[in-house]
């Protein structure tokens, strides 16, 4: 078990892509680069193409055709082989000179035939057949304009993008977020004749949205082609209801009946919605220098997880800005540096200060092999220390080249460091802390009124104060650990008194930023009204509520808070943590929030049968290995906190932590407002 992982498993899915990839025009879309971006990197994929004429290109509407020197091509998408997607095929093909092509899909042939709307009995009698795929071979030599020329079409399971050893992203479903008690008012009108919703218990596959349904089909698909890899049968649980709609589609899916049965190992997936604790995810009390690199660098282009360094410093171009652009970035994925992927995978699993000391440490023996003149020095670690030792390798270009990935994550370190955001980053820290104490102290009105006077519109405010998305991360973070809250006078006039400040701070923007834009409901150039940014704030104190509610359905996991007392202060404990705890409870208590939802045997339990029958109910920490799967995001922080848990509470139990995306704290906001959440662009 131990050499099977996510790493080994998207490789294998990468090398089916790379068998093909020889004198090929590559066309790559985002989630796919990225995943091809932690696990191989591009210059595997090229050194496979081999030709000088071939590269690698995005894929989309308008990206170039081939010429006549360019007879092969190869397209490596993520999604569905419908709809826009063929008319991007079709229109590519159209404007190329392409003889030779292959199209891989992550997204397996099953869940093709459930797009095509088959009943499940035609689907279960086309078991081991791929119509979907033949016909599409068919259509592609039509469009490359001559039926002897050659079209594939295939499967690679190219899910994950493996960040460590112990965790791994989904690119793919980046947009994939839990619903919440607002989410019904759609579903609702969306089913006129039938039965209305009354809360998120009573939610299933039956009352999504068909885009959603086919995007957790999709999710579905590939998870079971990973159990397939790892030689396991799973046993599925949840909690919260997507995560429940999730699981038990998994635990049901007809095409991994075969595969389970042959199946020599065993594991447990819990999927776990990230809306059930949002406190986690605005967080700052995490420790750990990978987290505050995503925070504060800036994105990558094309991608969800990564963040672009400024390798300026490496060059003899003045540090001006307009020069930043001229060379490309670094990033932080190092997949085919082995020194630097282990500073990497330390990164994640260490403490802030200790992160410093490991960079340091890996400048210095770098240099050290490479005869630099390092001066050794001991003590803190600061940013001057650092560039002075990546400076040491500026002149030596074959040294550079040799600890290219190493230098990398030391000038995110630098930068890192150096950032106006880090200073931010403490007083947040502060903040929350303060309002952690209050919470128990004191009624939600004075924990409000606490959050007044650092509402400030944009003539009053310095850059050390809160600007408006920052107090979006405040508010999330106080009605996410604060749950369910008692309404009353005194709330209602505290709660009044914040919208009237954050009306004015807002409609006194000069710029709006995307995100605003998206809440406020107005583009950049427009004038923002008093009126209607008192509307959006409305909007966004229903949803704050609604936040509040989303641990109403749990029994057992109804609080992320512990007041405090004479001894001890109030603290925020993770609903991740209790999750962990729970499943490796010694006293091994039947579950009450995580549910299992196993195929067969949970139908079994619903009905009288188990009365007259020795059923025991399954069990999360039955089996050798834990995948835990947070869907809507995860820190870097959670996934160390998950990992150290089970090791310490089960020594020799593997855990997998997976995960739509890493989360830094603006990413909430930005989810929770996404207008695609319940009709997700699935490229149909």
């Amino acid at each position: 078990m131990n050499t099977l992982d996510a790493l080994s498993f998207t490789q294998q899915g990468w090398e089916q892509v790379l068998a093909k990839a020889k004198r090929a025009l590559v066309y790559l879309d985002a989630a796919c680069a990225e995943s091809l971006h932690w696990s191989c990197g591009s210059r595997r994929l090229l050194e496979a193409v081999g030709g000088p004429v071939c590269d690698l290109r995005e894929f989309g509407p308008q990206a170039a055709g081939g010429g006549p020197e360019q007879p092969k091509a190869v397209f490596v998408l993520s999604c569905l082989l419908k709809g826009r997607t063929v008319e991007t095929l079709r229109d590519i093909l159209g404007r190329s000179h392409f003889q030779y092509c292959v199209v891989v899909t992550a997204v397996g042939h099953p869940a093709h035939l459930t797009a095509s709307h088959l009943p499940a009995g035609a689907v279960a009698e086309l078991e081991g057949q791929q119509p979907v795929f033949e016909q599409l071979e068919e259509k592609l030599c039509e469009w490359m304009g001559n039926m002897n020329y050659t079209a594939e079409v295939l499967h690679a399971p190219l899910l994950l993008a493996p960040v460590a050893p112990h965790l791994a992203l989904t690119p793919a479903f980046a947009s994939l977020f839990p619903l919440l008690p607002r989410d019904l008012k759609f579903l609702n009108s969306a089913r006129p004749d039938k039965r209305k919703l009354g809360s998120l218990a009573e939610v299933d596959a039956s009352t999504l949205t068909p885009e959603l349904l086919l995007q957790i089909r999709c999710l579905v698909s590939s998870l079971s082609a990973f159990c397939e890899y790892l030689g396991v049968r799973e046993e599925c649980f949840s909690v919260g209801t997507l995560s429940r709609i999730i699981a038990a589609d998994l635990a049901n899916y007809a095409p991994a009946k075969n595969r389970r049965k042959a199946a020599a190992g065993r594991a447990s997936v819990v999927f776990v919605d990230r809306t059930l604790d949002l406190t986690g995810a605005v967080g700052h009390h995490g420790d750990n220098l990978v987290e505050k690199m995503i925070s504060f660098l800036p994105k990558l282009p094309g991608h969800t997880n990564d963040v672009m360094v400024n390798m300026v410093e490496l060059t003899a171009l003045q540090k001006k800005e307009e020069n930043y652009t001229i060379i490309a970035p670094g990033c932080l994925a190092q997949s085919n540096d082995t020194p630097a992927r282990a500073l990497w995978e330390s990164l994640l699993t260490t403490k802030h200060k200790e992160a410093l000391m490991e960079v340091r440490r890996h400048l210095v023996e770098a240099a050290s092999r490479e005869n630099l003149p390092i001066k050794m020095s001991m003590g803190r670690v600061t940013p001057g220390q650092l560039t002075s030792y990546i400076q040491l390798f500026k002149k030596n270009f074959r040294a550079m080249e040799s600890h290219c990935g190493l230098l990398q994550l030391g000038l995110a370190t630098v930068q890192t460091l150096k950032h106006p955001l880090s200073a931010k980053w403490d007083n947040f820290l502060a903040f929350e802390r303060l309002l952690l104490q209050s919470i128990g102290e004191s009624s939600m009105s004075s924990v409000l009124n606490q959050l007044l006077p650092i509402i400030k519109s944009f003539s009053q405010r310095t850059n050390d104060d809160y600007n408006p998305e920052d107090l979006l991360i405040l508010l999330v973070y106080i009605y996410s650990v604060v749950g369910e809250i008692p309404t009353g006078k005194n709330l209602d006039a505290a709660e009044e008194m914040v919208k009237v400040a954050l009306t004015m701070a807002f409609s006194e923007e000069p710029k709006l930023s995307p995100l605003l834009q998206k809440i406020l409901g107005c583009e950049p150039e427009i004038n923002l009204t008093f009126q209607k940014a008192r509307i959006a704030v409305d909007e966004l104190f229903e949803l704050l509520h609604d936040i509040t509610a989303a641990r109403s359905l749990m029994k057992q996991f109804k609080s992320v808070y512990i007041p405090g007392n004479h001894t001890h202060q109030a603290t925020y404990k993770p609903l991740l943590k209790q999750v962990v705890e729970e499943i490796f409870n010694p006293e091994r208590p039947d579950p009450v929030d995580i549910e299992p939802m196993s195929s067969g045997l949970t139908d079994l339990l619903k009905t009288g049968f188990s009365m007259f029958m020795k059923v025991s109910r399954p069990h999360p920490s039955d089996h050798p290995l834990l995948i835990l799967f947070v869907v809507g995001g995860v820190t870097i922080s959670e996934a160390k906190m998950v990992k150290d848990l089970v090791s310490s509470l089960k020594p020799g139990t593997q855990v997998i932590v997976l995960s739509t995306r890493l989360l830094k704290p603006l990413n909430i906001p930005e989810l929770l407002f996404a207008t695609d959440r319940l009709h997700p662009d699935i490229g149909i």
